[in-house]
């Protein structure tokens, strides 16, 4: 417990005073994400802030990890500077998809084959149990992928990513400490308290971004405890067993899960790459329905613990109708919003041709209006004529 504390803020600290020096270090060297039409925010923000962070929870995770659990540390600490360096150069001079995933992937590689870290079993998920070794390998690396990738692609509004990350490495660091699994505990309040820090200066309106070196590490980190989660709690014999493991770990990643698959499918559908830039995020969505950054997140914050506290009371459900449950709910809050979306965009469409209209009227010259003649009449004195005759 002492290790957790002592890491908690540790990692806190480091990472509060880290930022500051961080953003006046981006200012003179003019490290900046700058606006353009497809981004939320109007003026250059520094993208320095995974630096803070990565270091508070690197050094808090070397320090407090216990002597006696220090054997897989070695993999898990080759893994995350390997995923920050990736981000580092992707902030700094850009990255292609492709080298982004080969990293990516090599990050993986140290934690799922040489850490040996990997999702074993399915737990009653459409009648499956026991995982062929090769299909868990590829399980594994399939979810890592898509749960890092997942936590780059909602890093689009202040505080977002932060504060997501903060709620499921809390969340699974607490269920770590009660489970006796000090390494993951103190991986999970390391992480949660430098992302609290930085979130200080993340909340709208934002001093520093957190860039792809924050997003991806966030990304791994919480990849790595939803795995070790899984394998943990499905466990009959560990100190805290579950019941749909599966299904829980799911609603735990909720938010940035549900949305990464969901915007794939879309983009896929469309003959698109799965990587390719658009507004169909869900924190787009809330935008254009007229929310702050901040009012988006705390939605988005509020809707995946309640997920959370849904998945872990009604776990007695199995796993296949859990997880059919969650996912139908968190479609059904998503079409919601973009029918919402729509119906407003419809409504000014509206207006906007209706406003139109009527200043292209004010504007159009007035009709000419044919001139009226009145007919002459040509009057004929009759005595005159008469005097003729």
């Amino acid at each position: 417990m002492e290790n957790v504390i002592i890491a908690t803020i540790l990692s806190f600290v480091i990472t509060y005073f880290a930022i500051p020096v961080l953003i006046r270090v981006a200012e003179l060297k003019h490290l900046y994400d700058e606006p353009d039409e497809r981004k939320s925010h109007k003026v250059r923000i520094p993208t320095l802030g995974g630096l803070g962070f990565f270091a508070g929870f690197i050094l808090a995770s070397a320090v407090c990890v216990p002597a006696k659990e220090n054997f897989p540390l070695q993999y898990l600490l080759a893994a995350f500077f390997v995923i920050f360096f990736v981000g580092m150069k992707d902030d700094l001079v850009g990255l292609s998809p492709v080298k982004k995933l080969v990293g990516q992937l090599v990050a993986a590689f140290a934690i799922i084959y040489l850490g040996n870290l990997h999702i074993s079993n399915m737990y009653g998920f459409l009648g499956i149990g026991e995982l062929p070794f090769h299909f868990s390998l590829l399980l594994t690396y399939f979810t890592f992928i898509v749960v890092i990738n997942a936590f780059n692609l909602i890093d689009g509004i202040d505080g977002l990513a932060g504060s997501i990350g903060l709620v499921v490495s809390a969340v699974l660091g607490a269920y770590f400490l009660f489970a006796h699994e000090m390494l993951y505990a103190v991986m999970g309040f390391s992480l949660a308290a430098g992302l609290a820090a930085f979130l200080i200066y993340n909340v709208s309106p934002a001093r520093i971004f957190m860039g792809d070196t924050g997003s991806l590490l966030v990304g791994l980190v919480n990849a790595t405890l939803i795995v070790k989660f899984i394998d943990v709690a499905g466990n009959p014999a560990s100190a805290v067993p579950l019941q749909a493991v599966p299904a829980i770990a799911f609603a735990v990643l909720i938010i940035p899960l549900f949305d990464t698959l969901r915007v794939f499918t879309i983009r896929m559908a469309r003959g698109r790459s799965p990587f390719t830039a658009d507004r169909h995020h869900i924190h787009h969505y809330m935008l254009a329905l007229g929310l702050n950054h901040r009012q988006a997140t705390g939605i988005a914050v509020v809707s995946n613990i309640g997920f959370i506290l849904l998945a872990y009371n009604l776990q007695s459900l199995g796993t296949t109708v859990l997880l059919f449950l969650v996912g139908s709910l968190a479609l059904g809050g998503t079409s919601v919003l973009f029918y919402l979306k729509r119906r407003k965009e419809i409504a000014a469409s509206e207006a906007a041709a209706a406003i139109a209209f009527a200043a292209a009227a004010e504007a159009a010259p007035a009709e000419p209006q044919p001139a009226t003649t009145k007919s002459k009449i040509l009057r004929v004195p009759t005595e005159s004529v008469m005097q003729d005759k």
